[in-house]
């Protein structure tokens, strides 16, 4: 992709993910992540239904009238936006595939977060880490992340969301909102993740496609294992094989969602010819 397209690519992203965020996102992202607690702002005078407890008393003594301290949100966050970009991501039957969802998503979660002025970071992951970024405020910065969310090629095929979230809880040793991005094709990550989330605030995004579910009667189809490139035969017309396939696919869900919800962890499905904005709205409000 030369220079000129992907500008166009990420500006094309921007004003889409950005409108989103400013409408519909910005006040739902406040509300459902709070800061870290609340912090002296200043003293005024006391006004009536002020909370006595909130008086200050060395000023009120000095000024000999009564004064109370004022507080305020200790709002400054930080944002960590973890994206598998394994093979699997490529996968697309619809309008789009899934890496440009997962991409669109995590804009609008970026420019929101930009909207409160907290700092956002990303990991971008297979089974090893691709790239690192680290937290930084504003919107130069998020469209860095845009574009490398576009046009970043992985090193490695595979899946490894266990070793992303160890990384994770290297890297970020202060409270931060984390969403993991993947379609959780993967196993062995549920330890991890209860160590991760017992310090972050953590959301597993899932992102696939309806066609992911289950295989087709086809006949004999050569098929190419995207995380591996490996090329085999599959007799599409054997109900045991469309069985079996269809079985591994709802453990890897079921395993993703038990694995999230007993660690404290947010989840959110999001399927490639549903809406996210609804998905991502529905999950804000559940929360406050």
């Amino acid at each position: 992709m030369d220079t000129k397209e992907l500008l166009k690519k990420v500006r094309k992203i921007e004003i889409k993910t950005r409108r989103l965020s400013d409408h519909i996102f910005g006040g739902e992202y406040h509300s459902t992540f709070k800061g870290r607690g609340m912090t002296f702002s200043e003293v005024r005078a006391y006004q009536f239904g002020d909370d006595v407890r909130s008086i200050d008393w060395n000023v009120t003594a000095r000024y000999n009238e009564p004064f109370v301290k004022v507080f305020e949100e200790e709002r400054e966050l930080t944002m960590m936006l973890v994206v598998d970009i394994s093979g699997s991501k490529l996968f697309g039957t619809q309008d789009q595939f899934k890496d440009e969802i997962i991409t669109e998503i995590a804009a609008t979660l970026a420019f929101s977060a930009t909207q409160n002025n907290d700092k956002i970071g990303l990991i971008l992951f297979s089974d090893e880490i691709e790239l690192y970024i680290p937290p930084k405020k504003g919107r130069s910065h998020v469209l860095r992340l845009i574009r490398e969310l576009i046009e970043f090629e992985p090193k490695s095929k595979k899946t490894d969301v266990a070793m992303a979230l160890k990384f994770l809880s290297n890297v970020m040793k202060k409270k931060a909102i984390v969403f993991v991005l993947s379609d959780f094709i993967a196993e062995d990550y549920k330890q991890t993740l209860k160590i991760a989330a017992k310090r972050h605030d953590i959301t597993g995004i899932r992102v696939y496609d309806r066609h992911e579910e289950h295989i087709p009667n086809l006949g004999m189809v050569q098929m190419e294992d995207e995380e591996t490139g490996e090329l085999v035969l599959i007799n599409t017309a054997s109900k045991k094989v469309r069985e079996d396939y269809s079985n591994y696919y709802k453990e890897n869900v079921n395993y993703y969602k038990e694995s999230f919800t007993k660690s404290g962890a947010g989840v959110i499905d999001c399927r490639v010819d549903e809406s996210y904005v609804k998905k991502l709205l529905g999950y804000f409000k559940r929360r406050n």
